[in-house]
């Protein structure tokens, strides 16, 4: 049997611990990926989302249980000791790119991430080229705008760029922090269809945070609810593309009217 690209065993966090205010964000939680999959994750503001992307990024360490990526032990690795590993896009369009860095620069930086720099980690002709390839796809105009400041581009433009940047690394894991929220729907629609391209094509091992039922259920292969730091819901293949929003808010033991917890 094939290696989980991604596997959490009995998996804990706690915040303020011994105080009033303690809570259980993560509940012992046991969770694998295959590689390849693309799992959509879904549940009501402090489900524990967020909380579950941090711990696999290494942002908070856990106070129980192991994480491991394809087959390596990183529980106790901060998050730059996993920057080779895992890619993540956040909600934030800023965070993933440098403002005050050329497109070229900040392509150049994606793709040593992880890496070991010498003097000459800089923009090569070759790297150029490569660069304006991939940046074709976006049909923006950015491939011949290589050395413009990324701070001068939209919010939209930024996160497909950063997208666009995870290629360059080919990450074991790609994690979405809900990276269309901050967008307008027309700009969020493309680029969800920009992520569906980048993680079909390159095959990536994706988890991506969504409050939009209808998105989670649009994309990817598997859908998994979170409630109280638990898996309350693992749906995937043809029982997932058979599902409605009605389906999952029945399944989840919430009529329509509740609905408000959630995006449609």
């Amino acid at each position: 049997m094939a290696t989980p690209m991604l596997e959490l065993k009995n998996l804990v966090k706690v915040f303020n611990a011994g105080t009033q205010d303690e809570k259980r964000a993560m509940d012992s939680i046991n969770f694998t990926v295959e590689k390849g999959e693309f799992v959509t994750i879904i549940g009501s503001n402090g489900a524990g989302k967020s909380t579950l992307l941090n711990l696999i990024a290494g942002t908070y360490p856990p106070d129980d249980g192991s994480v491991r990526i394809n087959d390596k032990d990183v529980t106790l690795k901060p998050d730059y000791k996993r920057a080779s590993h895992l890619a993540r896009v956040f909600q934030n369009t800023t965070m993933g790119t440098a403002g005050e860095m050329s497109i070229a620069e900040n392509f150049c930086m994606a793709e040593l991430r992880g890496k070991k720099r010498g003097i000459k980690w800089g923009v090569t002709k070759n790297r150029r080229a490569r660069y304006r390839k991939i940046l074709k796809v976006l049909d923006l105009g950015l491939e011949d705008r290589l050395t413009q400041s990324v701070g001068l581009l939209s919010g939209g433009q930024r996160q497909s760029l950063t997208l666009l940047m995870t290629t360059l690394m080919m990450p074991e894991l790609l994690l979405l922090d809900e990276h269309t929220a901050a967008l307008d729907p027309k700009t969020a629609a493309k680029v969800l269809e920009l992520t569906d391209t980048v993680v079909r094509e390159n095959k990536l091992t994706t988890l991506m945070i969504t409050h939009n039922m209808q998105q989670a259920i649009q994309y990817g292969n598997r859908i998994v609810m979170l409630h109280q730091g638990k898996v309350q819901l693992d749906i995937k293949g043809e029982e997932k593309a058979k599902l409605t929003v009605n389906d999952l808010m029945v399944r989840f033991g919430h009529s329509l009217k509740d609905e408000a917890l959630f995006a449609v």
